[in-house]
């Protein structure tokens, strides 16, 4: 009879442990409005910032999309894109492949409103997720449910970058292969290079399609039109020499973009090659077709990107100002 008891006990205590799990994890993984009661505000705070920066300098939402995918891709969501180089940390910002990135100096904008209501309580990291999240939709993009509860890095991954993010220039297997490796499949890939719909690109990056001779993939028109916008073979990375990922709706993130392609009116060889790469081609050809598609697309591959591989429960740190490691 004891023996029977105890199998019963066992059994029970087996069936109840996910739950004593998830009841002992508490917050310690990502969920939506993590910051319900430590916080109310903290998305509405950060909502209301984002949208006064946009409404004076509009490129901020751009800034933020691309904060998302630096931050994220290069070894997790934690804040490690913002340490700026000090105390023996070498900042990301520092890698070529952050050439461009601007309005840092807002982050701390939006962390400063949200730590006068919040003192040490919403992470770096949350806020850029959230103001991705909420730049997107004043770019006209999808509103995505985007999960908190990420914590920051106390470091940084400067030397990774150039192994983690990929190259204008790197082949279509090769993107379409580092981003796999965080979980995103080649729709989601597609997806997320129409962000390329907004902002613009410096000349240094679009040159080499441009000179001493046009690359044959690019409409012949739009050619001419870029080297009036990039007149010379070596430009000064110092200059504001660009032109506009997209010329019709440059700050509205839409299927144009991949109408563009289609029409050989890409900025970056990676454009191209989305659409000459029967891998991703029939993509481009539905997101082109349906701007829909493309946002529910883009939603989804923009949810995985935001949760890959965070900092959560007891990791890391809620740096009181996102430049720096708490104590430097």
């Amino acid at each position: 009879m004891a023996a029977i008891k105890y199998q019963y006990f066992s059994t029970f205590v087996f069936l109840l442990l996910p739950l004593f799990l998830q009841f002992y994890s508490g917050k310690s993984e990502l969920q939506l409005k993590f910051y319900s009661e430590s916080c109310p505000k903290a998305e509405e705070i950060i909502k209301e910032q984002v949208t006064k920066l946009y409404n004076k300098h509009g490129n901020t939402a751009v800034s933020w999309v691309r904060n998302l995918f630096h931050d994220c891709i290069v070894e997790a969501c934690d804040a490690s894109l913002l340490l700026e180089t000090a105390n023996g940390i070498e900042s990301e910002k520092t890698s070529k492949r952050s050439f461009g990135m601007r309005n840092f100096k807002y982050v701390n904008t939006i962390k400063e409103a949200v730590e006068t209501a919040c003192p040490s309580t919403v992470s770096c990291a949350d806020i850029i997720a959230l103001s991705a999240r909420d730049g997107i939709r004043m770019l006209g993009g999808p509103h995505i449910e985007m999960r908190t509860g990420r914590r920051d890095s106390k470091r940084s991954y400067a030397k990774e970058t150039e192994v983690f993010i990929p190259n204008h220039n790197d082949s279509m297997s090769s993107v379409l292969s580092r981003f796999q490796s965080i979980g995103i499949d080649v729709e989601g890939t597609v997806a997320l290079l129409g962000a390329h719909s907004v902002g613009r690109v410096h000349c240094v990056n679009i040159v080499d399609r441009l000179y001493p001779n046009v690359d044959p993939t690019l409409d012949p028109d739009y050619a001419e039109y870029l080297k009036t916008r990039c007149p010379y073979a070596d430009p000064n990375p110092q200059e504001v020499l660009y032109a506009r990922n997209d010329r019709e709706t440059p700050m509205i993130l839409d299927n144009i973009y991949y109408k563009n392609i289609m029409g050989h009116k890409g900025l970056l060889l990676v454009d191209q090659q989305l659409v000459s790469d029967p891998t991703t081609s029939t993509f481009v050809e539905k997101m082109a077709a349906d701007n829909g598609y493309y946002h529910d697309q883009f939603s989804k591959a923009i949810l995985l990107l935001s949760e890959n591989n965070p900092l959560t429960g007891e990791g890391g740190e809620i740096r009181k100002d996102c430049r720096f490691v708490n104590g430097s």
